[in-house]
């Protein structure tokens, strides 16, 4: 689900959204100020820069690239990607009734414009609206012939006017055809939010197989690497563990977790699997070069070998890739970005 950020709106647009305050446009641009060197969610109150001094960006990560710093005020970097107060309610919305069909017009009602939902569910789930929804609805019908419904029932229960309508978009979903839903198994994904940005969850139902930020680049190449391995589809929806999962991030970053309890899930090599279990070893608080590493797993010599798979691992921060430095101490190879890691050390360090 990796993708690009998608066109900004104009600068005008932007621009006399940031005058208004317009909790709209959450999401979907931050604004930095030259003069100050901070930047902003369109909703902050404090005092508004002329137009010349600001520059609009997608997503703060590349404000931060470009050497802004974050805005102590509306604190752009807690929670990025929460879903906007002009969303919430369509949102509640949906998770009551996930079966859902929500035309253009039907949104518009809502007082919601199309492109804008377009966009934020681009940017957020990698996916239309429109496609989230159909996923919501397959993914339901998935689980209801699990547990005994009949095909017939699912599809018209889940909104399908035919049979042959219902079986090919699950199909396309899925993976498999819907008869054969109980002795087949799914990816779940959702979103986690995170104050370094939002991150995408994946669960299987034996446990948490995928914890990635969105914006990562090879985020697409592991998704595909994680179907090949489990044989499955990745489909929206809901996890038994994915409350345990937020509950278990958000209080390591308030500094009151250090381990994590919940069950993952790591298929790979032989050679990965050591790593990522050797990576686990890793105090918090603290940190281990490449090559102490590959002593670690007694094969000394493996020191590429250990950062190669210590860049393929899919569940960051849970397994502990960040705590791996150069051996002189500098921030090295990390797939969440290096200032990610520096801000996840530091929190380590601040709380051990």
């Amino acid at each position: 689900m990796a993708h690009k950020s998608p066109p900004l709106p104009d600068r005008k647009t932007m621009y006399q959204a940031l005058l208004n305050r317009d909790s709209a446009f959450e999401g979907i641009f931050v604004v930095a100020v030259k003069t100050t060197g901070i930047f902003c969610r369109p909703t902050c109150h404090a005092r508004k820069p002329k137009l010349e001094n600001v520059e609009f960006f997608a997503s703060a990560k590349e404000a931060l690239d470009y050497g802004y710093r974050p805005c102590k005020l509306c604190k752009p970097m807690e929670k990025y990607g929460e879903t906007p107060d002009w969303l919430k309610p369509l949102m509640q919305e949906i998770q009551h009734n996930p079966g859902i069909k929500l035309h253009d017009y039907e949104l518009r009602e809502r007082g919601i414009d199309p492109a804008r939902i377009r966009r934020w569910f681009k940017k957020h789930h990698g996916m239309t609206f429109q496609a989230y929804l159909r996923a919501l609805r397959i993914n339901q019908a998935f689980g209801t012939i699990k547990h005994g419904e009949t095909v017939s029932a699912s599809a018209f229960d889940s909104g399908y006017e035919s049979l042959s309508g219902f079986s090919k978009s699950f199909t396309e979903t899925m993976g498999f055809p819907p008869g054969k839903s109980k002795t087949n198994h799914v990816i779940t994904v959702s979103r986690i939010l995170t104050p370094l940005g939002p991150m995408m969850a994946g669960a299987t139902e034996e446990g948490i197989c995928l914890l990635e930020f969105t914006d990562r680049r090879m985020l697409e190449t592991q998704i595909k690497r994680l179907k090949k391995y489990l044989g499955r589809e990745l489909v929206p929806g809901k996890s038994k563990y994915f409350e345990l999962l937020t509950q278990e991030i958000n209080e390591y970053f308030e500094g009151k977790r250090k381990i994590f309890s919940l069950p993952l899930v790591v298929p790979g090599t032989d050679f990965q699997k050591q790593v990522w279990e050797e990576l686990q070893t890793i105090p918090y608080g603290k940190t281990r070069s490449y090559e102490a590493q590959a002593q670690a797993i007694g094969n000394p010599k493996a020191i590429r070998a250990v950062a190669r798979a210590n860049g393929d691992n899919r569940i960051a921060i849970i397994i502990p890739c960040h705590r791996v430095i150069g051996k002189d101490g500098s921030m090295t190879g990390y797939g969440g970005k290096i200032w990610r890691k520096e801000y996840l050390l530091d929190l380590e360090r601040n709380n051990a």
